[in-house]
């Protein structure tokens, strides 16, 4: 074979192999499809856990609030209303979670924040409850609150 042949057989090889054919593209269509199937449900996963640091933030609020009017009154406050400033915003900042107070007495109270939106998705998390009774503090459902 004369060097002439070996260049042509050179330029002939480089034009077969200068593009990807149609089934190494769908090959990688399906590899980013299946990450992306994997991936996206974790990402939304990860911001409903975020979110979540909204409600912890806001029952903590109301918890204080609830302390302050406590300390001038002979029960706790009944309604969100009745609560002196500072106090929380229903629904929160973000828009997340909706704030309540129920069981009111003289001994304790029960504060609960709801999703509301997407974050109502985050059905093993709502409704996020602090439960205040003679001293004693309990927060529910368990795994949500970071400790």
């Amino acid at each position: 074979m004369g060097a002439e042949q070996h260049r042509r057989a050179a330029q002939r090889s480089l034009r077969m192999q200068s593009g990807f054919t149609l089934i190494e593209l769908m090959i990688v269509v399906a590899v980013v499809a299946i990450l992306a199937a994997i991936a996206y449900p974790a990402y939304t996963d990860s911001i409903r856990k975020a979110r979540r640091s909204e409600a912890i933030a806001a029952l903590g609020a109301l918890q204080q609030a609830q302390e302050r009017y406590r300390s001038d009154e002979t029960t706790y406050a009944g309604s969100l209303d009745d609560l002196r400033a500072p106090k929380p915003s229903t629904p929160t900042p973000g828009g997340y979670y909706t704030l309540a107070v129920s069981g009111e007495s003289a001994t304790g109270y029960t504060a609960t924040a709801t999703a509301q939106g997407s974050q109502a998705k985050d059905s093993n998390c709502t409704p996020m409850k602090v439960v205040a009774d003679k001293g004693n503090i309990s927060y529910t459902p368990d795994g949500c609150w970071k400790k």
